[in-house]
């Protein structure tokens, strides 16, 4: 039986920035995005119905209904076709890292590839932008940050997340920390003083290397950490245990949290100091890698099972 397995990266927003909101209630953002090697993974079977099971280490409290975004995005993809979706979960729920829409997104990428199954397996590289771009415009009524999952590879979020950039950013050694504290979106969002924060600079500076690039997000901000740390005061813990671990270059929270990261120049920091949070933090969830680009490992992988 043909299986598709698809890789779902935890996306980091090395930066938000709130620069609006519209009429409709939506917020409008300017954010830097990268994608982390530690995620969650969809498997796909064809099937006569579409089904999903959830498994793994973070699946409890993970709906395998159409409240789950990977199931409405499965059924998108292909009206009418049946699949049983496995979702296996790693990445912490409703923690500020994109578990659910890179779950969605790579369900979809699964789906396409399912229906595909006939065809030549696709070649390794990212899906082309103009093959990205329609897709990207369905699956936001699925969530703004669903088509930024579609190709995990650094992007620049404009609009309510539905403009898109390309940017060309160094490969940055990182840390992920999540303390196991919920932290529900609205609240954040309902706690911010102000949503007509300066943007980014319209073109970004070059950024050769880590070092260039913690230095400029230091200058960046993210403007849901104040309000979030205000309902989930651990945040603010988090943040200071992250920059307390040595060659960390920058701490900061990701969307509307509670995970948090640190940045480092090198991979030997970064590893000493995940290996000190999983020491001294044993109730909290930590991971690590090199935040980049991860949309060939995101590439639908079609076996037979």
């Amino acid at each position: 039986m043909t299986t598709v397995s698809v890789f779902a990266p935890a996306k980091v927003n090395l930066t938000l920035h709130v620069t609006g909101r519209r009429d409709d209630g939506y917020h409008l953002l300017d954010s830097l995005v990268a994608f982390a090697p530690v995620g969650d993974r969809v498997t796909l079977r064809p099937g006569t119905a579409l089904s999903l099971t959830v498994e793994g280490p973070e699946a409890a409290g993970v709906p395998a209904d159409m409240g789950n975004l990977a199931l409405r995005a499965a059924a998108l993809a292909a009206p009418g076709r049946g699949a049983a979706l496995v979702l296996e979960k790693h990445l912490p729920a409703a923690s500020g890292i994109g578990g659910g829409s890179s779950d969605a997104a790579a369900a979809f990428r699964g789906m396409l590839a399912l229906a595909a199954r006939d065809a030549p397996a696709a070649r390794p590289g990212a899906m082309p932008d103009d093959a990205i771009e329609p897709h990207a415009r369905a699956l936001l009524a699925l969530g703004a940050d669903v088509p930024m999952c579609l190709c995990p590879a650094p992007q620049r979020a404009r609009g309510i997340g539905e403009r898109l950039q390309r940017v060309d950013l160094p490969p940055v050694p990182a840390v992920l920390v999540n303390p196991r504290v919920s932290v529900a979106t609205p609240a954040v969002f309902a706690a911010l003083d102000r949503r007509d924060n300066p943007a980014m600079p319209d073109t970004l500076p070059d950024l050769p290397d880590p070092a260039a690039l913690i230095a400029f997000l230091a200058t960046c901000r993210n403007d849901l950490q104040a309000p979030a740390i205000s309902v989930a005061p651990v945040i603010a813990e988090v943040l200071d245990r992250l920059a307390a671990t040595g060659g960390c270059g920058l701490a900061r929270m990701s969307g509307s949290g509670a995970t948090c990261f640190g940045l480092y120049e090198t991979e030997l920091a970064a590893q000493a100091a995940l290996e000190r949070l999983h020491r001294d933090h044993p109730g909290w969830w930590v991971a690590g890698g090199v935040l980049g680009d991860q949309s060939r490992a995101a590439l639908p992988r079609i076996g037979d099972a």
